[in-house]
């Protein structure tokens, strides 16, 4: 990792759940907005598998949100899977005796989900790599709450992506960061989502060892609790938006929010709510949360100036 000078500018995104749009525009705008690091806060995996299922004609048919699709050109199926991937889902073409093997097997789903999910990771790293060769651009990527454990094996084996998850790096001489991919509990039962006494374990395991907390950054996945950045929808007992009495709630995190008020670092960057851009103080400490549309293939993000006395600019980026 190159080490900065006293000054660096960071492009920070999050939530991209398996957009290959949007991993491209990552990974681009390093250059774009001429930054010294770009930072993933999590979630970086898709949410599921489209079947394209081969036919005795050579098509292949799909079904892809309400929508049916007769693919018979190369050029259809490459339009189809570009359309899939964007929109952060995973294509797979395979017979109907297959897919009717793999749907009465929960094994063989989650193999298969797993394995795609490890394959797209692959060619993304592989992206960035050839996009970010030479350029002294630092990228550093930490998995979300709904991020499969596998994948930190894979973000590990890269030269050019520095897990940072659990860890504290050094953005500069003066700014250091911690990570933490882990969320307090959701009605998903994610693969990282903990009790709140357990996430507070965790980033305290970190903060300990951070020589100047005055210029950290918490790069923490899940936002702090009441923040403004952490509002959506009140759910009911079968996880859908309530229709009447109390419409939105704040489901961040009791634990981010006492390391926050208790260490008072310099930024915090966070994700898992899409829906709550924007940015807030929690005493001295900047609290960003840039949301998500993902979806759309348009990659929200924030350009923050870090100076040795404190945060020059910050400024919200969407493309």
């Amino acid at each position: 990792m190159t080490k900065r000078p006293d000054e660096s500018k960071i492009y920070f995104a999050t939530d991209i759940h398996g957009s290959d749009t949007c991993w491209k525009k990552f990974v681009n705008a390093g250059k774009y907005y001429n930054v010294d690091a770009l930072i993933l806060g999590g979630d970086l995996t898709g949410k599921g598998i489209v079947y394209c299922l081969e036919q005795s004609d050579r098509l292949y048919k799909a079904t892809f949100m309400g929508k049916q699709y007769s693919l018979s050109t190369s050029d259809q199926i490459a339009d189809f899977d570009k359309k899939v991937r964007m929109n952060g889902f995973y294509p797979f073409r395979t017979t109907k005796e297959n897919f009717d093997d793999i749907l009465q097997s929960e094994e063989k789903r989650h193999d298969l989900f797993l394995r795609l999910m490890i394959e797209t990771l692959r060619d993304w790293i592989a992206f960035a790599e050839q996009k970010l060769k030479n350029s002294n651009i630092d990228l550093y990527v930490t998995a979300g709450n709904d991020d499969d454990l596998a994948i930190d094996s894979v973000l590990k084996q890269s030269d050019t992506v520095i897990h940072s998850d659990q860890k504290v790096v050094e953005i500069d001489q003066y700014h250091e960061m911690i990570s933490s991919s882990f969320s307090n509990m959701t009605p998903w039962k994610c693969p990282r989502d903990v009790p709140e006494d357990e996430l507070s374990q965790k980033i305290e395991s970190m903060t300990v060892q951070v020589s100047n907390m005055k210029n950290c950054i918490f790069n923490l996945h899940v936002p702090p609790i009441n923040s403004t950045l952490d509002n959506a929808p009140a759910l009911d007992q079968d996880l859908r938006p309530k229709q009447s009495g109390q419409l939105i709630t704040g489901v961040g995190s009791t634990a981010v929010r006492k390391a926050i008020e208790q260490h008072q670092p310099l930024l915090g960057l966070h994700g898992h709510i899409h829906e709550s851009k924007g940015f807030n103080r929690i005493g001295r400490t900047l609290c960003i949360n840039p949301g998500s549309t993902y979806s759309e293939g348009i990659l929200q993000g924030v350009i923050v100036e870090l100076r040795k006395d404190g945060i020059g600019l910050y400024t919200p980026v969407q493309g």
